[in-house]
């Protein structure tokens, strides 16, 4: 036992005390619950409901004996079909040289911070890893306040305001649109302006657009066409086109920033050395893309925006204080407006009103806590995703196809999101 302690405290100590991933603790107790007969809706882990699509599945088979090590920043062949995906996107004029792969985006967002000896700048609330991994890195972190009338989204002021005492202090900031875990996105004058900023004091800025893909509108526009020469474009296939488990992510540099790729890529072949070859293989079809990927896309918006608004109306409905989602799979609802009933259950955080809710109605959502909030903000990040995807985007293309989406979609598509309402519903009225 002593020889075991005497290990326990040898910990580094960035990371004694933080806990496992928000997301990942909340799935893995999710599915205890069900493993033990409960009736548990999954509103926690942000995993996009839907299937991979056919052709991406075929192509990994196809490599499935690709067995080699790759090129540290990944193969040619996939570095060539992102750019053009970026470049189709945003017009832009990247070169297959400008982007580097990685094992998921999440670890890339890690070795950047190990590369580059800076700030980290974050708009509260945000994406639950962001935070600790500077933590576990040993770099400063600084939440930027916004607001819920701003859609929660930060301002070029509030900006300019933590960078104008020390105007050459290096910062990475971090900018994820749509947002987890809000759902909302910016306009091109709020980009705009924040790039302006961004450019005044030489910020690095990582343009998180893992969603980018599903903007209900489909007219998601890249932070990089204002700030081209600061800005990284970070993507993956998690998000967009469900393969969250396949672990593929990549970061799309500007020139001026090759010294940082090059750094970065170091760090990788000290450490994960290269990303899976049979899947680089399976991302070129992906990122280039046709037109059973534009249909794919085009009916998942669909769906995300009908169970997005249904959910916001409902909630809408029970006086709880929540943003229209403009992409994604998240609402941020606010329960203020229960928080005295709520203090007379002796539930005064945001995690203690998750963890009743879940004992009491099966149905699971993660704490403002976990996205950079005190504990009393009476918030919680709730996923809209427990839901048969496949049979969803099949209704969407055919029996639905022609039609707008509404509740009659919803009930057949995502019984659980209804059933979800109703228990919360009637929870909160019974406080």
């Amino acid at each position: 036992m002593e020889i075991q302690n005497e290990h326990r405290y040898a910990i580094n100590l960035n990371v004694r005390g933080i806990q496992p991933s928000a997301t990942l603790r909340i799935n893995e107790l999710s599915n205890q619950l069900r493993a033990e007969g409960r009736d548990i809706i999954k509103l926690g882990l942000g995993q996009s409901p839907f299937p991979v699509p056919a052709r991406v599945v075929e192509a990994l088979r196809e490599h499935a004996h690709e067995k080699d090590y790759l090129p540290v920043k990944g193969l040619k062949g996939l570095r060539e079909a992102i750019a053009g995906y970026i470049n189709r996107a945003e017009r832009q004029r990247c070169s297959w040289e400008d982007v580097l792969i990685g094992p998921g985006s999440k670890e890339l967002l890690f070795i950047l911070q190990l590369a580059y000896y800076g700030d980290l700048l974050i708009p509260r609330p945000s994406w639950v890893s962001y935070a600790p991994q500077a933590r576990i890195i040993g770099r400063s972190v600084h939440w930027l306040p916004t607001h819920a009338e701003n859609n929660w989204q930060l301002t070029a002021d509030e900006l300019d305001i933590i960078c104008r005492d020390d105007p050459s202090r290096p910062r990475i900031l971090i900018l994820n649109y749509p947002s987890n875990p809000t759902g909302c996105t910016y306009s091109d004058d709020q980009l705009l302006a924040i790039a302006n900023v961004a450019r005044k004091y030489r910020i690095i800025l990582l343009s998180d657009e893992i969603y980018g893909e599903v903007q209900f509108d489909g007219r998601h526009k890249s932070i990089a066409r204002y700030y081209p020469e600061g800005t990284i474009i970070s993507t993956g296939m998690s998000k967009w086109l469900g393969a969250g488990g396949w672990r593929l992510g990549a970061f799309i540099f500007p020139p001026e920033l090759r010294p940082l790729q090059d750094a970065m890529a170091i760090i990788a072949s000290e450490t994960f050395t290269s990303t899976s070859a049979p899947i680089q293989y399976a991302g070129i079809t992906a990122f280039n893309g046709g037109e059973d990927i534009d249909d794919y896309l085009k009916h998942s918006r669909r769906v995300l925006k009908a169970i997005g608004e249904y959910v916001h109306r409902r909630l809408t409905d029970m006086q709880v204080d929540v943003r229209k989602p403009e992409g994604a799979f998240y609402l941020f609802p606010d329960f203020t407006a229960y928080k005295d009933a709520l203090a007379r259950q002796d539930i005064k955080t945001s995690a203690a009103f998750c963890k009743r809710l879940l004992e009491d109605t099966g149905v699971a959502m993660l704490p403002a806590s976990d996205f950079g909030f005190v504990p009393d903000q009476m918030s919680a990040r709730l996923a809209f995703v427990d839901f048969d995807g496949t049979k969803a985007l099949e209704l969407a293309a055919g029996e639905f196809a022609d039609q707008e989406l509404g509740d009659a979609f919803v009930t057949s598509a995502s019984p659980k999101m209804v059933t979800a309402m109703n228990r919360m519903e009637g929870w909160l009225k019974a406080l």
